[in-house]
């Protein structure tokens, strides 16, 4: 019995976590086993060769911890790092802050680049620092791919470059949360040390798996890096790989199961398509919320995610009772405004296992949530946008061609 009941299904459109696939659900649904037998090895080694796909690496090494994104961070930190390095992190949104904090309270010597919230990394600070670093102090760059908070997404490929054209041997560490399996993504391409992302989010399951995918460099640095670390050490999973049994603690047998049943939807659907579908999606929000009048967060469209959208209302409006009102009267769940933006910003995810239909019926209840607060939307004004986008855009669903 859910614990406060509505007719209907939930809309669940946070930017995670989110709807969770119905063979995903059933994969779950299963007894638990010995993790020691043949059969959860096996299973595991199969998911490992398939989750370096979504990172498209042939060369990182990925591990799979029973944890969310922000254990996944502390890994991604403590496996490669040493108390009192210096690393530079970029500040842009609620989530960017958090791993700030993190690496703050972890003992790290942290340059932080401010950047007004619903703008990108600032690179030009960074190009500055790289290039008056010529002893290589700096032993990290820090930087979140997808900010959830904003709707704001940095270009990897940038920062890879300007590492590149001043020679730097700085680790780029990457929190891809809301973006793996989603966003555009290329660990080796773009020469990502360490990437992370989250199971709730764009994988389309329960939060309990912080998946971390590690370069060869990154595993080097994990030799000498001093930061104390257990329960995340990739050296103890890395003496289990070479056993064959890959696992130093027992494992969520169900989450296994249900990562492979996620991961089975997305080949199938190809990770390419999953990508162009989420850039549709993207699209048809951003049509909608100019077609009600409302600002996006995100200021320059370089910046703007596929994977969620802040919508700015007026100052007359606590976006804040937005949210509590789709919930109360429509069970539709939306996204707060958090910190910086809070009351300022609701945002609508649109990430995961979603199509357009469900898009469009998030829209339609928005639109009504709008009209009950006292906003002058036009009723069918976003739908109608998006809709004429979708219809021209949306291709053959490719199994049923």
């Amino acid at each position: 019995m859910d614990y406060m009941n509505g007719p209907g299904r939930n809309h669940l459109f946070v930017p995670g976590p989110v709807n969770i696939p119905d063979q995903v659900i059933r994969a779950m649904s299963r007894q638990n086993e010995d993790y020691r037998s043949p059969a959860i090895p096996a299973l595991t080694k199969t998911l490992l060769e398939d989750v370096k796909k979504i990172f498209k690496t042939t060369t990182g090494t990925p591990f799979l911890f029973p944890t969310t994104g922000t254990g996944a961070w502390e890994s991604a930190l403590t496996n490669t790092l040493s108390p009192g390095d210096r690393i530079v992190s970029f500040s842009l949104g609620q989530f960017s802050l958090l791993w700030i904090d993190q690496q703050q309270r972890l003992g790290f010597s942290v340059d932080v680049v401010e950047s007004d919230w619903g703008y990108g990394a600032d690179l030009g600070v960074l190009e500055s620092k790289l290039r008056s670093d010529s002893q290589h102090t700096i032993k990290a760059i820090c930087i979140v791919h997808n900010e959830t908070a904003t709707g704001v997404t940095n270009d990897l490929h940038a920062v890879r470059k300007l590492l590149d054209a001043y020679r730097h041997p700085a680790l780029l560490l990457v929190d891809g949360v809301s973006s793996i399996c989603a966003l555009d993504f290329r660990m080796d391409e773009w020469g990502v040390d360490v990437a992370l992302t989250g199971s709730q989010k764009a994988l389309s399951l329960p939060t309990g798996l912080g998946i971390v995918c590690a370069s060869p460099k990154a595993l080097e640095a994990a030799k000498t890096a001093k930061s104390v670390r257990v329960f995340f050490d990739w050296k103890d999973y890395l003496k289990f790989y070479k056993m064959g049994t890959y696992w130093p603690y027992t494992p969520s047998i169900q989450l296994l199961y249900g990562l492979r049943a996620g991961l089975d939807l997305l080949f199938e659907e190809g990770l390419d398509n999953v990508i162009k579908r989420h850039t549709r999606l993207g699209t048809a929000t951003r049509l909608a919320v100019a077609a009600w009048g409302l600002k996006n967060c995100t200021a320059k469209e370089e910046n703007f995610s596929d994977t969620v959208t802040a919508v700015v209302v007026p100052p007359y409006i606590d976006s804040s009772e937005i949210v509590k009102h789709a919930w109360k009267r429509y069970n539709l769940s939306l996204g707060l405004g958090l910190n910086k933006v809070a009351g300022k910003v609701f945002r609508i995810g649109h990430l995961g296992h979603l199509n357009e239909l469900q898009l469009l019926g998030c829209l339609s209840g928005v639109e009504m949530v709008l009209k009950d607060i006292g906003y002058p939307v036009k009723l069918g004004s976003g739908v109608a946008a998006a809709a004429a986008y979708l219809s021209n855009s949306t291709p053959l669903i490719p199994s049923r061609i």
